[in-house]
């Protein structure tokens, strides 16, 4: 049984080989299939046996399969139970104060595994949730729905820290405001936070009134949560926010896990860190210092796949593939994926996410790949931001009549690479960009380059672009293949 939203979804399957597909049911009129409602009216209303129906199910049963975002390679369908998600409300809604009052902005797909918990939470607490269909309005509709609670990944923070430090960058008087203004905003707020006297002078009132009052503008007023998940957030970029008075609280898990394994409370934070292990829950590293999870919202494994799930449930506890370290406190901190280290011909182990999480402080460079396993040196893989980019054409005075000149413009090239130089030259020589190409084809969902959650698809990046990574190692005399 499949359902369908109309003709146009229906005509880019309807040629597919589905041999079990019975029946196809649209939500609206549509020529040659049947509609929900009609499939409604038609139903039988006699309930006997739901009752028994519902007595024999337990909570270890299916409620759902979602899909890994296939970042390090095919998606896998991660069968999750109904205990699962119950035990995420139970954790979720005992750290946090959310009530029918409150309102969320999504914007996340619901296939992810995040914003599908997050939505239930929601739904057990009455709130109102705004749905986004176009991630890439955002910025606007925060300003319009004005939401009180906030789940999302962390380009979102990103952008705005980034666009912050833009406005700012082509004036010391301005740079030197700014900084004045994060100390003051960091003091008052750390001091609110900890139960102490907030700052009552002119100071604080003049640094909100200049530039913090503007970011919390900006992310559509005052939260009451402010979450991150799904890959690691800077701890420069949570002390920005905490400044101006949005407490970002960095958490941690995967679609094995319904996904939540640790999270902070509002009380109980640390920056760099993504909190302490969920109630109920445990945690061991492995001597690699690989994250290896047990608790009850576990897997149930993944659908049709019984050596994959082997592979990754052994003995009870999930090998989650990320390399952590817990310190004293029981705060967890991520430091990589294993899949995702580059090791380079030379023996260097590199993790590539803290250099990528480096450039991305430059509001120009809006998705960029670092690339070197079994290379020599490492190179980089830039998508650029097109409005930034332009801007960037002007101020170098540059003349183009389509895009593709401007990406292919020397003094564009050289203006990334003095841009990539700065920001990463204080990395340890193993860790510096020795060459870098510009992509003409912008990253997207849809042509398959970025995730749900809007990371990087290294692997189909450097597939897609083999040709350029190729002459970028050429003069190195190491070729791809």
């Amino acid at each position: 049984l499949l359902f369908v939203d109309g003709a146009e979804r229906w005509q880019r399957i309807a040629d597919a080989a589905l041999p079990a597909l019975e029946r196809v049911v649209a939500f609206t009129e549509t020529d040659g299939l049947t509609t929900l409602g009609a499939e409604l009216d038609a139903a039988p209303s006699d309930d006997t046996g739901v009752e028994e129906r519902l007595a024999a199910t337990t909570g270890d049963d299916l409620a759902t399969i979602v899909y890994t975002s296939g970042t390090t390679g095919v998606p896998k369908g991660v069968m999750l139970s109904h205990r699962g998600f119950v035990h995420q409300l139970e954790v979720l809604t005992r750290s946090l104060e959310i009530s029918p009052e409150d309102s969320s902005l999504c914007f996340l797909p619901l296939s992810h595994a995040l914003e599908r918990a997050w939505t239930f939470v929601l739904l057990s607490c009455g709130c109102l949730n705004t749905y986004v269909p176009d991630p890439k309005t955002v910025a606007d509709q925060l300003v319009l729905a004005q939401p009180t609670l906030l789940v999302s990944v962390p380009r979102l923070y990103e952008k705005v820290y980034a666009t912050a430090r833009e406005r700012v960058a082509g004036s010391g008087l301005k740079r030197r405001i700014m900084a004045w203004a994060l100390k003051v905003g960091a003091a008052h707020h750390r001091a609110v936070i900890a139960g102490g006297p907030p700052s009552t002078g002119v100071g604080y009132r003049l640094a909100d009134r200049l530039v913090l009052s503007n970011i919390r503008t900006a992310m559509g007023g005052p939260k009451s949560v402010l979450a991150c998940g799904g890959a690691p957030l800077r701890q420069e970029i949570e002390e920005f926010f905490l400044a101006c008075g949005l407490l970002v609280l960095q958490g941690y898990g995967l679609t094995e896990a319904s996904p939540l394994v640790s999270f902070p409370s509002p009380q109980a934070y640390r920056f760099g860190t993504v909190g302490q292990v969920i109630e109920g829950a445990r945690v061991r590293l492995t001597g690699e210092g690989e994250i290896c999870y047990q608790g009850p919202n576990l897997m149930l494994g993944y659908w049709g796949q019984p050596e994959a799930t082997a592979d990754v449930l052994r003995e009870g506890w999930l090998h989650t593939g990320d390399i952590g370290e817990v310190d004293a406190d029981g705060y967890l901190k991520i430091t990589d994926r294993i899949k995702d280290l580059i090791v380079t011909s030379n023996g260097k182990n590199i993790a590539p996410a803290p250099i990528e999480g480096l450039l991305a402080a430059d509001p120009l460079l809006e998705y960029t790949a670092v690339l070197g396993d079994n290379r020599p040196y490492l190179t980089l893989l830039v998508s650029p931001s097109l409005p930034h980019l332009e801007d960037i054409g002007r101020q170098l005075q540059l003349t183009w009549e389509h895009r593709d000149e401007l990406l292919h413009h020397p003094a564009i090239l050289d203006e990334i690479k003095r841009r990539v130089d700065a920001m990463t030259a204080r990395l340890a020589a193993h860790e510096q960009i020795r060459d870098l190409r510009v992509m003409i084809e912008e990253f997207s969902q849809e042509n398959g380059l970025l995730t749900p959650t809007l990371k990087v698809k290294r692997c189909e990046v450097e597939k897609r672009f083999a040709a350029l990574v190729d002459e970028m190692y050429a003069k190195a005399g190491h070729p791809r293949h």
